[in-house]
């Protein structure tokens, strides 16, 4: 016979109450596991657990044991260990986030490199048998060790490979065999089949170790990557762009979320793209700030425009002004910053070789510019200044003058040649 019993929950000092402002949150909690635990008996209840708490006990006990073990039989850090011999070492820096079923890859899309290098010298090994080692890339635990000189046995690093979640596919998969040419490797197609968020600290690292044994007298120490935040493949469609283009939307921008108050914002008010963005910067950067929200902190905002600055500007694409009353001209590149002053109807001047006077000049018919961005016209470099010379080469002065107050912009803008 079964013997059926519900549990039981107290509301007092030892059972499952709480009380404060966590009471109603633990009593809704307490109501969801009455419902789902009551109808279970407690034979039912540890059959169904078992497999679980075995999996997690043997896992945390063969860690335990390891690190028990590598604590007590490696010297103290205060003894300055350090790698000698020959050691893999990742080349380029991997970026801080990547995502499941996209082909890792270095910073800026570069492909992942790792070379043999001998650890005292740092020269690489590019001649000779180990020249073409072959070598194997596998998932590493993040929290292991602590720096790239640090050194560690095979078997630590082998204790801190980590294995799929159960039930999962290989963590890693693909091109997981890498030969060596001239001691440098270039990582192929491989790619993360699971995120990092079930890890204690939510990240991976890449390892790289010799697929064979190269000899007793001879020791390479592996490889290992910087750690890494690995996120389901479905978040690759609103991750930021590093850096963003023109044309990206404006939720590509740091601390600008996809169909959050400042993307609905700045919608509202025209700011569609990062052009958009840094254009209104440029002209106005205190209405931006406005629309962005009066409560918004400087540290968000200094990360927004930090991350709109590192944009890639169209190097073809310029728009001039010219100010008859004063019979200057002034050239603008694609998000209206100053970068050239004509004087004399002919020829536009870079702004670091002008005068204080003319600098002064320049400065009130900018902001006189930016009143009247509808006479703006766009203008193509070469047509300024021939085919072998762009304007983008001319070094361009920031000024930091005070704002005055400007007529509220209507964005996007309607102008002419534009």
């Amino acid at each position: 016979m079964v013997l059926k019993r519900a549990f039981q929950f107290d509301d007092g000092e030892d059972g499952f109450g709480m009380g404060g402002p966590a009471a109603q949150e633990s009593k809704r909690f307490r109501n969801v596991v009455r419902d789902v635990m009551g109808r279970l008996s407690v034979n039912d209840f540890v059959s169904r657990m078992e497999p679980l708490l075995r999996a997690v006990v043997r896992d945390e006990v063969e860690r335990t044991v390891l690190r028990v073990f590598q604590s007590s039989s490696r010297p103290s850090f205060n003894q300055n260990r350090k790698s000698g011999g020959l050691k893999l070492h990742f080349v380029n820096k991997l970026p801080s986030t990547i995502f499941t079923g996209g082909r890792i890859e270095a910073e800026y899309g570069n492909p992942v490199r790792v070379v043999l290098m001998d650890a005292n010298t740092r020269a690489v090994v590019s001649s000779g048998p180990l020249a073409s080692l072959k070598i194997e890339i596998v998932p590493l635990d993040a929290d292991f060790g602590f720096d790239d000189e640090e050194d560690w046995s095979g078997v630590e690093f082998a204790a801190n490979v980590i294995r799929e979640r159960e039930g999962r596919r290989p963590l890693v998969t693909g091109e997981l065999t890498v030969t060596l040419r001239d001691g440098v490797g270039q990582l192929g197609d491989i790619v993360f089949t699971d995120n990092s968020s079930w890890q204690r600290s939510r990240k991976f690292r890449l390892g790289a170790r010799p697929v064979q044994k190269v000899s007793d007298e001879t020791r390479i120490r592996e490889g290992r990557s910087e750690a890494f935040v690995v996120k389901d493949h479905r978040g690759e469609l609103y991750k930021k762009h590093h850096p963003p283009q023109l044309g990206d939307e404006i939720w590509r921008l740091e601390r600008i979320a996809k169909d959050g108050a400042f993307h609905k914002r700045l919608a509202s008010y025209g700011v569609k793209s990062v052009q958009d963005f840094l254009q209104l910067y440029m002209v106005d950067p205190t209405t931006l700030r406005t629309v962005l929200g009066c409560g918004i902190s400087n540290k968000i905002w200094d990360t927004i425009i930090e991350h709109a600055n590192t944009c890639v500007l169209d190097g073809s694409r310029f728009y001039s002004y010219f100010d008859a009353g004063q019979s200057i001209g002034l050239l603008f590149d694609s998000v209206y910053k100053v970068v050239g002053a004509m004087f004399d109807g002919q020829n536009y001047e870079a702004l670091h070789s002008l005068s204080p006077a003319r600098k002064a000049l320049v400065e009130n018919v900018r902001w006189q510019a930016y009143k009247n961005l509808n006479s703006f016209i766009q203008v193509d470099s070469s047509n300024i200044f021939g085919p072998l010379r762009s304007l983008t080469t001319l070094p361009t002065e920031p000024f930091n003058g005070p704002n005055p107050p400007l007529q509220k912009l209507e964005f996007p803008f309607t102008r002419q040649g534009i």
